[in-house]
């Protein structure tokens, strides 16, 4: 089993991305995809990693990093899916424990994610990687 974890910084990697992440964020066309990576990125640092095998991509995450004063620097991540057809092989395990090595070589104090309350199965692969609960998100539609 030889795989590989990049970050996808050409047009051409970011697409590769787009049918896995598109699994979680169904709302958005290839198109779209593209252009809001590309802006949140130059906008707001941030990036698309993904884990590849044999060249398919299996398992994607978006990560900033940010600083609050209450907590520090901080790695976040704000999505993290792996293929449906590849789920439960390691894949996203593997890729969540490269970025937690990439958030200590940033200097992070801690790495933190948002999981809509549904997602009972994202929950448990996150509490099984030793994170906590700590806090209540809360939001306000503005639409």
């Amino acid at each position: 089993m030889s795989f590989e974890i990049k970050t996808a910084r050409t047009d051409t990697d970011i697409l590769a991305c787009y049918p896995v992440m598109a699994q979680l964020r169904p709302h958005l066309t290839p198109e779209d995809f593209l252009a809001q990576v590309k802006r949140q990125a130059a906008d707001l640092g941030f990036q698309l990693v993904y884990l590849a095998e044999q060249g398919e991509v299996l398992a994607v995450a978006g990560i900033r990093i940010g600083e609050w004063l209450a907590g520090g620097k901080y790695l976040e991540i704000e999505d993290l899916v792996t293929s449906e057809n590849a789920r439960s092989g390691g894949h996203g395990g593997r890729l969540f424990d490269r970025i937690v090595e990439m958030a200590k070589t940033e200097g992070c104090a801690e790495i933190r994610l948002v999981s809509n309350v549904t997602r009972y199965d994202a929950h448990r692969f996150y509490l099984n990687k030793r994170m906590k609960i700590q806090a209540h998100y809360f939001s306000m539609s503005l639409a």
